[in-house]
């Protein structure tokens, strides 16, 4: 069975978070959610979670699964709030208790469970099968651009995270901890195997001036038209271009905030004894 699958464009971060279903009144898992953050006052919000949580109850789905593709550096997650609303379990690859381990060092977080996934319901091994109800879906390990990269793999549609973008933008970036252009080019060449009427979700959208943000692709397109990794890159040819990119890219604006919520499964750190709760920023780390 293939699934049902409705998108929720976040311009503000260039993210899109999915519900993916079988119809009304069934499961559904919710995919890479966002909280919304104004990094000028420090100040979150939930309305796009609550975009997503409108349109679960207005078609009586049932929530089972808030899934991550990985730890985000654009945007927080807003998947602890979804599950106090909506229930389901918080769910990401096991290697990211990988990512845990470098930028735990880069945060001097020490406390039990910073490095063991624990802030997490489920880590899925490398090409679990799992069900959202009667759809049946693997979680395909596909490291390269972080090493916990998962793409969700439901009847004909695969949710790839940061692996590719549109055609007309490319590959993510590989030059994060354990990030590797050698490695991402394997894990987008097996996605690329699928078959070609398989249809693509990407996590992001950078559109070129010429056209409005899409999000949706197939296999055959990004085989003829990815600007980075078409049929024919060689992955020599791809490491160089990708190294060659990384070099003159900034950091994500995000990345400080962003890393140490994700690689908690979205949980935002426990209140001071006055009531508030603070993020780290390290100075000179990255």
């Amino acid at each position: 069975m293939n699934p049902q699958v409705q998108a929720f464009f976040d311009p503000a971060t260039s993210t899109v978070t999915y519900v993916v279903h079988a119809g009304e009144g069934s499961a559904c898992a919710v995919i890479d959610s966002v909280l919304d953050y104004d990094p000028k006052s420090g100040r979150t919000s939930t309305h796009n979670a609550d975009q997503v949580v409108a349109f679960i109850r207005a078609h009586r789905l049932q929530t089972q699964w808030l899934l991550e593709t990985h730890a985000h550096a654009d945007h927080l997650s807003a998947a602890p709030y979804l599950q106090q609303q909506l229930g389901g379990k918080i769910a990401i690859g096991a290697a990211i208790c990988t990512v845990q381990t470098a930028f735990s060092g880069i945060y001097n977080f020490k406390h039990a469970g910073a490095r063991d996934g624990s802030q997490f319901d489920h880590l899925f091994e490398a090409d679990e099968a799992f069900m959202i109800g009667e759809l049946q879906a693997h979680a395909l390990h596909v490291p390269g651009h972080t090493p916990a990269d998962i793409a969700y793999q439901v009847g004909d549609a695969v949710f790839i995270g940061d692996t590719m973008f549109m055609p007309d933008v490319g590959t993510a970036r590989c030059d994060f901890p354990g990030g590797s252009a050698s490695t991402l080019y394997h894990s987008v060449r097996r996605l690329l195997a699928l078959p070609p009427e398989t249809r693509l979700f990407m996590c992001h959208d950078y559109p070129p001036a010429q056209r409005e943000a899409a999000w949706e692709t197939t296999v055959a397109a990004q085989r003829a038209a990815n600007i980075h990794i078409h049929d024919g890159v060689s992955e020599q040819e791809f490491v160089d271009m990708r190294t060659r990119r990384d070099a003159t890219l900034q950091m994500p604006v995000l990345i400080l905030p962003a890393i140490q919520v994700n690689i908690s499964a979205g949980h935002l750190p426990e209140p001071e004894d006055n009531g508030v709760r603070y993020l780290k920023i390290p100075l000179n780390a990255l």
